[in-house]
């Protein structure tokens, strides 16, 4: 069992922490920071939305609106942190599929300029797959939520 397994609470993980735990790249790498983590119960994920995304150039050019499904991504990918923290070392760099996506609800639109407070909670955990909730939260309001489930395998 790894130190991080006894669910105290660790520091703010930066940019470069992330990018060493889990694979993705811009434009894909959809959190800025991860802060108040649990290890094996829960994250929260910092992502600054800005008008120089990519998705914005045609999301839509006359109001920009981060897509949905992006928003769930950066759910995920908060989650994924959270589980390679939970795992340890060993872990890292190692890719986390997504399996299901059920009942999400998107609320508000996410806009250039928002913070995006990313409340992913882990609901269990069966070998490699693990069952989230995740809500995205900007200025105290709920914007979108999922409850979502991945797996986590090795790179081939």
């Amino acid at each position: 069992m790894s130190e991080s397994q006894t669910g105290a609470s660790v520091g703010t993980i930066d940019i470069l922490r992330i990018m060493e735990m889990i694979p993705h790249r811009y434009p894909m790498l959809l959190i800025d920071r991860v802060v108040d983590m649990h290890a094996g119960k829960g994250a929260v994920g910092i992502k600054n939305v800005t008008i120089n995304e990519p998705q914005f150039t045609g999301h839509f050019p006359s109001q920009p609106v981060m897509p949905g499904v992006m928003i769930v991504e950066s759910m995920a990918q908060t989650a994924a942190v959270l589980v390679v923290y939970t795992l340890g070392k060993e872990s890292e760099g190692k890719l986390v599929y997504f399996m299901t996506i059920d009942e999400a609800r998107f609320r508000k639109p996410v806009t250039p300029g928002d913070q995006m407070h990313i409340h992913v909670s882990a609901l269990k955990q069966r070998g490699p797959v693990w069952k989230f909730e995740g809500k995205a939260m900007v200025d105290g309001k709920l914007a979108a939520e999922a409850i979502f489930s991945a797996m986590i395998l090795d790179k081939k």
